[in-house]
Parts: structure tokens; C-alpha cells; sequence
């Protein structure tokens, strides 16, 4: 949350300390940290969006394009923003929803194409 206000970050902090206990956000941590399923992208069958934001501070916009590099025929959709978490007053947001908006009515479209 690059650009946001100091309090927002509480509100989240405060959000994670209600709905999981300090052991579990270790344990979530230590696992998430150890993930690594690089070897199983090619083997996705699903049609796959990847949002990433540009300038993201937590990961790079490098993984996001390995991501979609990797996963058959998926489509990479960078969003001019800083922040790992979109905010819903950022622009991004917006731009972010028009997308998955604009990827589900395609993929809608396509599958009733192929009924027909």
C-alpha cells in the first residue's frame, strides 16, 4: 500500500491480527515461503489472467511476467501502480476490475461459442 495513508496499513494489520492467531501467520509465512510450484505452470489448462502492478514494492513485475511466461497462453496485464495491494481508490482499481471484467466476458463469449 505504496501511497497509502498511515491508516490503512493499521486497518490491515489489525485485520490479520482478527482473522488468524500469531502462530498461524508464522506457520503461513514459513510455508508461502517454501512454495515453489514453477515445475507445474506449463501443465495449467485454464484460461489465466496475471495482474501485476508495474512498480509493485513487494514483487517485482519480473515474476509476474515469468508467471504468464509460463502458464499456457495466459495474458499478463500490468497495472500502473505501486502497490502490492490495490487499494479501491487508487486508479489502478479501476483499471484492475475493468480487466477482470473484460477477461470473463471473453472467456463467457468463448465458451458459448463452443456450444453452439
Amino acid at each position: 500500500m505504496h501511497k497509502a495513508d498511515a491508516e490503512r496499513p493499521a486497518w490491515f494489520d489489525d485485520f490479520q491480527r482478527q482473522t488468524t492467531s500469531p502462530e498461524n501467520a508464522v506457520r503461513f509465512q514459513d510455508a508461502f515461503g517454501d512454495i515453489d510450484v514453477r515445475h507445474l505452470l506449463s501443465k495449467v489448462q485454464t484460461p489465466t489472467l496475471v495482474l501485476h502492478a508495474r512498480d509493485d514494492q513487494r514483487i517485482p513485475l519480473s515474476c509476474g511476467r515469468e508467471l504468464a511466461a509460463n502458464i499456457p497462453d495466459a495474458e499478463l496485464v500490468t497495472l500502473e501502480s505501486q502497490s502490492h495491494i490495490i487499494l479501491g481508490d487508487e486508479p489502478a482499481w479501476k483499471a484492475c476490475m475493468d480487466e477482470i471484467a473484460r477477461f470473463l466476458s471473453t472467456q463467457v463469449s468463448q465458451a458459448h461459442d463452443k456450444t453452439r
